[in-house]
């Protein structure tokens, strides 16, 4: 797809992967709209790239989503490219649990990482359909595919993202082919969320530039880093693909 001359919203696009992809899209001469919780962080965001808007969001919560489905509709109606980045993960051990406190952040994990990106998709979809190329790009995981002990819910709404990315293509690709559907299937990136977790990160800027090299040459399914190998490794040997991301 071409990939220059959209309107473009990143949602998390203030840090890590989202301002990294936000930065790829602003420097190919697109109107690209971010959106987040931290209005420090947005804020800071727009003095780096002074034409960048933005809107604070949290899309745990519905009316700011429906909020943020109004601004888009109302001052942004050129929008063509929906790009959905915004992720929490939290660990669980379900055997020693705060009940109450488990109860609302599956709630909040479970709204940010799916629910919330599936609404947002649903109220955005009437404009990508009215224009002649436009997409939607859903951020996952390789622990899409097989999942780590620690995180079950991340885990669970990242395959749930997977499947959910594979659905919409295949309505798409029947109802409305002008809308792409893109999943980017990552591994663990340096960012905040995985600070003090993990080894052999990337940064955010080698994903987004495989992404964008994807993008261009529309591999809806985009594999990044060694994604690309667990998917392999999944296929033919999935009891290893288990062992070697079960502790990770």
């Amino acid at each position: 797809m071409e990939l220059s001359g959209h309107t473009v919203l990143v949602t998390g696009g203030s840090a890590g992967i989202g301002i990294a992809l936000a930065r790829e899209f602003y420097k190919r001469n697109n109107r690209v709209i971010i959106c987040g919780r931290s209005l420090e962080r947005l804020t800071r965001t727009k003095e780096e790239m002074s034409e960048i808007e933005t809107v604070q969001c949290d899309l745990a919560q519905d009316s700011d989503i429906r909020n943020l489905a109004e601004v888009i509709n109302t001052k942004f109606p050129n929008l063509s490219i929906l790009v959905n980045n915004a992720g929490v993960q939290l660990n669980y051990k379900f055997t020693e649990i705060d009940t109450e406190k488990a109860l609302k952040d599956i709630d909040w994990e479970s709204q940010v990482n799916f629910n919330g990106m599936v609404k947002l998709i649903t109220l955005c979809l009437p404009l990508l359909r009215q224009k002649s190329e436009s997409a939607i790009i859903n951020v996952s995981s390789g622990l899409a595919l097989t999942p780590k002990t620690s995180a079950p819910i991340y885990c669970a709404t990242k395959a749930a993202v997977h499947s959910f990315s594979q659905s919409l293509r295949y309505q798409m690709e029947d109802n409305a082919p002008n809308v792409a559907v893109f999943e980017a299937i990552l591994p663990m990136v340096a960012t905040d969320m995985t600070r003090g977790r993990g080894k052999g990160k990337i940064s955010p800027q080698q994903v987004a530039d495989e992404v964008f090299k994807a993008l261009s040459k529309n591999d809806y399914e985009i594999r990044v880093g060694k994604v690309k190998l667990l998917v392999w490794i999944n296929r033919f040997a999935p009891w290893l693909a288990q062992r070697i991301l079960r502790g990770s």
